[in-house]
């Protein structure tokens, strides 16, 4: 008996790695997980009705045994406009961001004035003595001309403004007056543009945050634009080293109304995009293991499609922009790129016909595999960010 209730636990935990803590269904159709063995959902409270779209459904094993709750949500079919092309950012942080501690040398030794009062790296400085900071040259000014007065800092750490005071001091080697930071107040770099959502004009790429190469804390922004690229060159990934799209930017402005959030990078769009691409958002629930295909550029600005095999990751543990595990098969794109390479982040992963995601990250040392994101997840976000109307100002 001991031995069945261990095996029931263990199926129990099993199945609940299988499922979500929600789900999108057409009107049409029935929830379908794919499980081991029989899982029967069962609405909570109210029976279902025309006026309702979304209920709290519980997951039982074979009908009878609970697994776990979740949400289900009747929707339209979901449908955007599938890119795959290249893009360039030229992002602006929001004040400047703290990247980096180091001590000053002085007549009468090592001290870090800003470490003592408790700045920490990650830190956005907005204002010091309550003039804004907008970039390097604003905060450089106000401190080597202080003179050593005590200057009011008010910086920004995880979304909460704080106070602290910070006394420069005078530079043995330069004679300047320095607090002991260094600090950043841009990014560029280049990815692949996912989708067009014509249904809010958003435009969405990456799969994941721009994040501070020094911190790896996504960049908090002021404003931003994205614009055309194209790929001039690739610089081919082996084991250990992470290959490279090498591109260039162009006169293109395809965005600068912009948010940059954990599931990417997304924009208003500027410009119009053809519809001929028009495709189906397949259900993270109707995805399956097996055979699929990239749409990446690694030449010029024009996609093309790449054999691949997915995999949807089992726990309920792993980040909401690693879902899928990538493994390229195509001969052509290993022989040019060694697989995935920094810059195809964003790159669309189709399966069957349908938009399921998009490339997010490559496995260092194993660069023909990576991970990527649900294209359900991406396009949640997106529908957020606008309803929200966070995209009307770069955030």
């Amino acid at each position: 008996m001991t031995v069945i209730c261990i095996a029931v636990f263990i199926l129990i935990y099993i199945l609940g790695l299988n499922v979500s803590d929600s789900y999108k269904i057409t009107a049409k159709e029935n929830l379908r997980i794919d499980t081991p063995v029989p899982v029967t959902a069962v609405i909570k409270g109210e029976e279902k009705n025309a006026s309702k779209d979304t209920y709290d459904v519980s997951l039982k094993m074979f009908g009878i045994i609970p697994i776990s709750d979740t949400k289900v949500q009747i929707i339209d079919k979901m449908h955007v406009v599938v890119l795959g092309t290249p893009f360039g950012m030229k992002l602006y942080t929001d004040g400047v961001l703290i990247s980096k501690l180091e001590d000053v040398v002085t007549d009468k030794g090592e001290c870090n004035p800003a470490k003592d009062v408790g700045i920490n790296v990650g830190d956005y400085i907005k204002y010091v003595n309550d003039i804004e900071i907008t970039d390097n040259e604003d905060l450089s000014e106000i401190v080597t001309t202080s003179l050593g007065e005590k200057l009011k800092f008010t910086v920004i750490r995880s979304g909460k403004s704080i106070t602290k005071y910070v006394t420069p001091v005078k530079d043995k080697a330069s004679g300047v007056y320095r607090v002991g930071i260094w600090v950043k107040d841009s990014s560029a770099g280049i990815g692949t543009l996912t989708f067009y959502n014509p249904g809010n004009n958003t435009i969405c790429g990456l799969g994941h945050g721009v994040c501070d190469e020094d911190t790896d804390k996504i960049l908090s922004l002021d404003r931003g634009e994205l614009v055309g690229a194209e790929i001039l060159g690739v610089s081919k990934g082996k084991d250990g080293e992470p290959g490279e799209l090498k591109g260039r930017f162009t006169a293109l402005s395809l965005s600068n109304k912009l948010v940059n959030n954990s599931c990417g990078v997304f924009g208003i769009a500027k410009t119009g995009f053809f519809l001929e691409n028009l495709t189906e958002v397949c259900p993270k629930q109707d995805i399956k293991n097996g055979k699929g295909e990239i749409l990446a550029t690694i030449n010029g600005n024009t996609p093309k499609l790449y054999e691949c095999e997915i995999s949807v990751r089992k726990t309920k543990t792993n980040s909401k922009t690693q879902n899928l595990i990538v493994k390229v098969t195509d001969e052509k794109l290993i022989a040019k790129t060694g697989g995935i390479v920094q810059g195809m982040s964003g790159s669309p992963i189709i399966q069957n016909g349908k938009l399921i995601g998009a490339v997010t990250h490559v496995l260092v040392d194993n660069p023909t595999t990576g991970y990527g994101i649900f294209a359900e997840n991406m396009l949640e976000t997106a529908q957020s960010l606008a309803d929200e109307n966070k995209l009307k100002d770069a955030s």
